[in-house]
């Protein structure tokens, strides 16, 4: 039976370590604005507000943008997105 050790054996492995996990919380912040402004925009449109949510739809491109550029989400993700989003909002 083989045992895979967790623990970084050398300096290099544990930077790598430190690296990925502080990537990891900022790449998380990112999706979870993402996330946040489209769920936003999403109801703010469900209640009709459309003004208020044409004002938001600059932000919410700012921070898809954002995460597309930073390769948290893929630049086709990223133009389906906010295609979907325009539609939604331009609906009559």
């Amino acid at each position: 039976m083989y045992y895979i050790s967790t623990m970084p054996n050398t300096p290099a492995a544990k930077k790598s370590i430190r690296q990925s996990e502080k990537r990891k919380k900022e790449n998380q912040k990112r999706k979870d604005k993402m996330k946040k402004l489209t769920k936003k925009v999403s109801a703010l449109v469900d209640e009709g507000k459309k003004e208020e949510a044409e004002e938001l739809l600059p932000k919410v491109y700012k921070a898809i943008d954002k995460a597309a550029k930073n390769n948290v989400i893929k630049d086709n993700a990223a133009a389906r997105k906010k295609s979907k989003l325009a539609s939604l909002v331009n609906k009559d």
